[in-house]
C-alpha cells in the first residue's frame, strides 16, 4: 500500500499508509490526544505557501497527500468555533425532531455560540426553548457521530425538493460550482455544509438557548422573515458560567435602564428615534467630559472650530458621500430651489476651513477639532440607547500635514488616546492596525507608494512606542489605513474607542494645497482621528463601565447632605453652602424621612458621598461620611473632608 508522509508541527514526520484519518493519527500519538482532538488543520509541505493554503478538517477525513498536520484541541482558538458551528448543528436536529415541518436557513458560530433560522407558522416561546434545549441535551448524550457525505449537485437539489426545505435548494444552486455537494449528517438530520465538525455530538456539553430574534433571509429587507434562535456555547461550564454570570452583569450595567433611573437622559418618541435628550444630570456629566477635552485639546496645539449642520448637497457629491455613503444620510433638504444636507460627517466643514486660505509649510501640521453633531440615518432595528443613535456629536479632528510630519502626529495621536483611557478610568486595551488588499488595488484610493508610506508610518509609530497590534490586512476603509483602539471595560467587554484613520482621497477631490519650502505647491496628508468616537456613544460607555456610579470628579451629584432630623437642617444647610463655596455640587435631603430611607436614596442615586449631620456634628463641625460603596467612614472635620474631596477630584481619581 502506498505510503504518505505527514509533518507534525514539532517537525517530526510520520509516515503512514494513504487514506489514513487525523483521528487515527492522534491516537497513534497518545489516546489522550484522541479523546481531547477536535479537528485538524492541514497544510502543503511547500515552504513558499507559508501556511496559507491551510485549511481545517474533520477528524475523520482520510489523508491523501503528504501535508504538514496539527491536531486542534480545546486548547486551539480555531477550535472552539467548530465546536459551536457542530451546536449549531445539533440545534437544527432538535428543532427538527419536535418541529418537523419547520423551514431551515443557516446556521453558523459567532462570537459566543450559535444560531440557526428557522420558517415555522408559530413563534418559537420561551417553553419552545426549554423543550429544544432538553432535546439538544439528549442528542449530545447519544454521542451521534457527525458524518460527512458527498452528493452530485442535482441529487442534492432534489433531495431537499422532496424535503420541501426551499432555502437550502436555493443555497445549493447559487454557492456550489463543483459537481459533488458537501453534507453533514447528525442522526436523522442532514445539512449543506463545508465543514468541518468535530466528531461527535458528545463532546457539546457547555450550551444554553438563549433568545430568539427576527432576521430576514441572507439579511435582506424584503426577503422571508425568518426566526433566529440563539446559543451560547464553551468547552466548560465553568466558561458558560462565567459567560452567563457577565451576561447578567451587562444588564445590571444597561446604561438604559440607568440613564433612566438616575435620570441622565431619554429617548422621547414624540421626537423620534434615536436621538437623544440630555436631561440636567446628564447634560453636567457631559459638560465635565467636554472641558476636559477641549482642555486637552488646546493644550496638545489643536485649534477649535465650528461648522454648520447643513450645508449645500453639492458639498457632499465633491466629498464622494453622495456615492459611497448615501444610504446613511438622510434626505436633502429644498432651500431657494437649492438642496441643502444634514451633515453625516465633519470632514468637508474642517476641508473648507483649511481651504480658506493658501497655507504656507510653516503653518503645517494644521490641527482642526471640533465637538461637531452629525445625523445619520441609522435603520430602527439597529438603534440602540447612547450606542447607535441617529444624532450624536463626534469629538472629531482633521490633521493637514506635510509627509516628514505624519509619524510624529500619529504618535501624538496614540499618546492622546491613552491620556482619554487613563483619565476616564480604563487600564486595559487592544490595538489593530488596518491595511490594504494588496491583491485588489483597484478597490482603493490612493497608489501602491502612498499606502506603503502611510501604513509603514502607522506601523513603526506603534512598534517605536511599544504598542503590541493586531494586523487587519484588507480591513482598511477605501481612502486608507488606520488604527483603532479598543478599550476593556470592567466586565472584560471590548469597545471600539480611538480611531485614526489616513485619507487619500479628500485632499484630492478638494484640490488641497500648501506652498513648500521650495515655492512649488503641494498636497497635504490628512488625518482623521477621533477619540470617544462620539460624546453619546462614550457617555454610554463610561454609565455602563461604572455602573452609574461615575467617580467623584464625574459625579452630578458629588455630596449629599442628610440632616438626622428637622432640627439639624440649619447645619446641614450650612455644611452644603460650605461645599459649594468650594466649589462642590451638593444636595440636601431635607425631606422628614427616616435617615435610612434618605441613605438608601442617596445609594440608588449612586451619590459618592453621603454626609450625616446631627447635634454630635453640628457642635463639632464635623461630618459622618458615608461612601457610596465602601460603607461608614466615621466622623470628619469638614474642613478635612472639603480637602480630600478636592485633591480626589483635581487628581481625576477613579
Amino acid at each position: 500500500m502506498e505510503n504518505i508522509h505527514i509533518t507534525m508541527p514539532d517537525g517530526a514526520i510520520r509516515e503512514v499508509p494513504l487514506g489514513t484519518s487525523a483521528g487515527e493519527i492522534a491516537q497513534q500519538i497518545s489516546p489522550r490526544l484522541a479523546k481531547e482532538a477536535l479537528v485538524a488543520r492541514i497544510a502543503s509541505l511547500d515552504a513558499a505557501s507559508n501556511g496559507a493554503d491551510s485549511e481545517l478538517v474533520d477528524l475523520r477525513r482520510p489523508l491523501d497527500h503528504d501535508v504538514r498536520l496539527a491536531i486542534l484541541t480545546p486548547k486551539d482558538p480555531e477550535a472552539i468555533q467548530v465546536l459551536r458551528h457542530s451546536a449549531a448543528h445539533l440545534l437544527a436536529a432538535a428543532v427538527l425532531e419536535l418541529f418537523p415541518n419547520v423551514k431551515l436557513g443557516i446556521g453558523p458560530p459567532i462570537e459566543t455560540g450559535f444560531f440557526y433560522d428557522f420558517v415555522r407558522d408559530e413563534p418559537f416561546t420561551p417553553e419552545d426553548l426549554e423543550r429544544i434545549e432538553k432535546k439538544m441535551r439528549e442528542l449530545a448524550a447519544q454521542d451521534i457521530p457527525n458524518e460527512r457525505k458527498m452528493l452530485p449537485k442535482p441529487e442534492a437539489i432534489e433531495l431537499y425538493r422532496k424535503w420541501d426545505q426551499g432555502f437550502k435548494c436555493e443555497l445549493v444552486e447559487e454557492k456550489v460550482v463543483e459537481p459533488m455537494v458537501s453534507f453533514y449528517t447528525t442522526g436523522k438530520f442532514i445539512d449543506f455544509c463545508r465543514g468541518p465538525h468535530i466528531p461527535s455530538t458528545g463532546r457539546i456539553r457547555a450550551f444554553k438557548l438563549m433568545s430568539v430574534a427576527g432576521a430576514y433571509w441572507k439579511g435582506q429587507e424584503g426577503n422571508p422573515q425568518m426566526q433566529r434562535i440563539y446559543g451560547a456555547c464553551f468547552y466548560t461550564q465553568a466558561e458558560l458560567d462565567d459567560y452567563l454570570h457577565k451576561l447578567e452583569e451587562a444588564k445590571r450595567r444597561d446604561h438604559r435602564r440607568l440613564g433612566q433611573e438616575l435620570d441622565l437622559f431619554s429617548i422621547q418618541e414624540e421626537a423620534g428615534p434615536g436621538l437623544i435628550f440630555w436631561h440636567p444630570k446628564g447634560g453636567l456629566v457631559r459638560k465635565l467630559m467636554e472641558d476636559w477635552l477641549r482642555d486637552e485639546l488646546l493644550r496638545r496645539g489643536y485649534d477649535l472650530v465650528y461648522t454648520p449642520h447643513i450645508m449645500r448637497l453639492d458639498l457632499w457629491k465633491t466629498s464622494g458621500h453622495t456615492d459611497f455613503y448615501r444610504e446613511n444620510m438622510f434626505g436633502p433638504v429644498e432651500v431657494e430651489k437649492a438642496e441643502y444636507q444634514l451633515k453625516p460627517m465633519n470632514c468637508p466643514g474642517h476641508i473648507l476651513i483649511y481651504k480658506s486660505r493658501l497655507r504656507s509649510y510653516r503653518e503645517l501640521p494644521v490641527r482642526l477639532a471640533e465637538l461637531g453633531t452629525v445625523y445619520r440615518y441609522e435603520r430602527s432595528g439597529v438603534l440602540h440607547g447612547l450606542l447607535r443613535v441617529r444624532g450624536f456629536t463626534q469629538d472629531d479632528a482633521h490633521i493637514f500635514c506635510m509627509p516628514e510630519q505624519i509619524e510624529s502626529e500619529i504618535e501624538a495621536c496614540i499618546d492622546f488616546a491613552f491620556a482619554v483611557m487613563k483619565t476616564f478610568g480604563f487600564s486595559q486595551y487592544v490595538v489593530e492596525l488596518s491595511d490594504w488588499d494588496q491583491a485588489h488595488p483597484e478597490n482603493y484610493a490612493g497608489s501602491s507608494e502612498d499606502w506603503a508610506r502611510s501604513t509603514g508610518a502607522l506601523e513603526t509609530t506603534l512598534t517605536r512606542l511599544g504598542v503590541p497590534f493586531k494586523r487587519m490586512e484588507g480591513e482598511a476603509a477605501f481612502y486608507g489605513p488606520k488604527i483603532d483602539v479598543k478599550l476593556i471595560d470592567a466586565i472584560g467587554r471590548s469597545w471600539q474607542l480611538t480611531t485614526v484613520q489616513f485619507d487619500f482621497n479628500l485632499p484630492g477631490r478638494f484640490g488641497l494645497e500648501y506652498v513648500g519650502e521650495d515655492g512649488n505647491r503641494h498636497r497635504p496628508l490628512m488625518v482623521h482621528r477621533a477619540l470617544w468616537g462620539s460624546v453619546e456613544r462614550f457617555f454610554g460607555i463610561l454609565i455602563e463601565h461604572y455602573a452609574g456610579a461615575f467617580p467623584a470628579w464625574l459625579a452630578p451629584v458629588q455630596a449629599e447632605v442628610l440632616p438626622l432630623s428637622e432640627k439639624f437642617t440649619e447645619y446641614a444647610r450650612k455644611v452644603m453652602a460650605e461645599l459649594r463655596t468650594a466649589g462642590f455640587r451638593a444636595h440636601l435631603d431635607d425631606r422628614n424621612e427616616k435617615l435610612q430611607a434618605k441613605i438608601r436614596d442617596a445609594q440608588m442615586q449612586k451619590i459618592p458621598y453621603m454626609l450625616i449631620v446631627g447635634g454630635k456634628e453640628a457642635e463639632a463641625g464635623t461630618v459622618s461620611v458615608r461612601h457610596q460603596s465602601k460603607g461608614d467612614l466615621g466622623p470628619r472635620p469638614l474642613a478635612e473632608f472639603l480637602s480630600d474631596l478636592r485633591e480626589q477630584v483635581t487628581s481625576r481619581a477613579i
